[in-house]
């Protein structure tokens, strides 16, 4: 619960120095405190740090743990960012979610999804499918995979959804659009759509398709769209390094 040691506040009309000293003791980059300098000692977050405590002192099972909820900031700084990959939520089964959306750790099977956005990814641009889900190469190279809610009860999927975490990830995508430029969003499925509705499309490129679960891929409309080709495509033009996206074997 390391993020939230500080956050949670029972009197939400903080001082600037109480709210300076939260931030000093979320475990993030300088870059992204500066930019939710606002949302993380607001009273929304104070309302998340509440879910997650009732849920802990319940004694139920909270994914990812509490020091791999900022992962995907740890890794990708915001001055680094070149894509967005959105999901949902973590993944709810045992030993699945580490903090990034789509990844598992190498000792873990890949999720349907996942072997879809592999397998999509290896017809795109020709990489070796890879043999495990860790998307952690792709983190620190620039790619923020951001799940809309950070946290869920295990095996409960969607718990957490609708307790605060999307006002909190609707302020990392706004600090994004106006922070960077030349952006690929990759948007797959009708929610993380509707989560870039505020994305200016005159600096940054958004990629939509429907969601890579087996539901929704077979029915067709993911499996060539080609979205790694035409993010690198995209940066290249913009005078940007491209993704490696290739993951290491």
């Amino acid at each position: 619960m390391e993020l939230f040691d500080e956050v949670n506040d029972s009197d939400n009309q903080k001082t600037d120095a109480e709210k300076q000293a939260i931030l000093e003791q979320v475990k993030m980059p300088d870059d992204w405190k500066d930019a939710l300098a606002d949302e993380v000692p607001s009273p929304n977050m104070d309302g998340v740090g509440d879910v997650l405590k009732q849920q802990y002192q319940a004694v139920k099972t909270i994914d990812p743990h509490g020091s791999q909820m900022c992962y995907a900031f740890n890794l990708t700084q915001l001055s680094s960012v070149k894509v967005v990959i959105l999901g949902q939520d973590p993944y709810h089964g045992a030993g699945q979610a580490m903090g990034l959306s789509f990844s598992v750790p190498k000792t873990i099977p890949k999720p349907p999804s996942l072997n879809n956005i592999l397998k999509e990814m290896a017809d795109d641009i020709g990489t070796t499918y890879s043999r495990h889900g860790d998307l952690t190469h792709w983190a620190r190279q620039g790619v923020l995979l951001l799940n809309s809610s950070l946290s869920v009860e295990a095996g409960q999927a969607g718990s957490h959804q609708g307790k605060g975490w999307e006002q909190f990830t609707d302020a990392v995508i706004e600090a994004v659009n106006q922070q960077t430029e030349h952006t690929v969003f990759i948007l797959w499925g009708s929610h993380a759509k509707k989560k870039g509705r505020f994305i200016d499309t005159d600096k940054h490129l958004i990629l939509t398709s429907v969601h890579p679960s087996p539901l929704a891929a077979n029915r067709g409309g993911f499996f060539g769209t080609k979205p790694f080709s035409k993010a690198n495509a995209y940066l290249k033009e913009h005078g940007r390094t491209p993704i490696d996206w290739q993951l290491p074997q």
